[in-house]
Parts: C-alpha cells; structure tokens; sequence
C-alpha cells in the first residue's frame, strides 16, 4: 500500500509542476530565445526537423528554447530566428 501512495503522490506532483510551468508559460514570463537550445532540448519544428527534442547539436540558431523574459540576449541568444539563406 505504501508504494501505491508514493507513486500516486509522485503522479499528482508532477501534474501540478507541470501546470504551473504552463502557468508562467501563459502570463508571457518566458518568450522563445534562438541559437541557445541544446541539442535534444529544442522547443519545436524547424526547416530541418518536425519537432521538439529533434536538435542535433547544441546552440543552432534555427533552434529555440523557452527561456525566462529578459535572459534570452544574456545567454547569447537572439528573439528572432535567422533569417532564411
């Protein structure tokens, strides 16, 4: 019974962090910073792949992560894509 609870408590709180990551998502806290993504951790589709988690390497600057308001400059990134070549 103990391991029944442990992993529902776990289940709920993964679903209330990830509410209230989606929460600060929605007030406009974050915004897309390009060129900063690692590989693997991108935020969705580019011209060369269909989705998120599909970065081969780290730091493309057709890539994006989400990022907090404010740091995307500070970490070396850019808040607009590259432009098409």
């Amino acid at each position: 019974m103990l391991s029944r609870n442990l992993i529902l408590t776990a289940a709920i709180g993964s679903l209330l962090a990830l509410g209230a990551a989606n929460a600060a998502e929605d007030k406009g806290d974050t915004e897309k910073c390009f060129g900063v993504a690692e590989a693997g951790k991108n935020g969705c589709h580019t011209a060369s792949h269909g989705c998120a988690g599909m970065a081969k390497t780290d730091k493309d600057p057709a890539d994006w992560a989400k990022v907090p308001k404010g740091t995307c400059e500070k970490m070396g990134g850019k808040l607009t894509p590259p432009a098409a070549m």
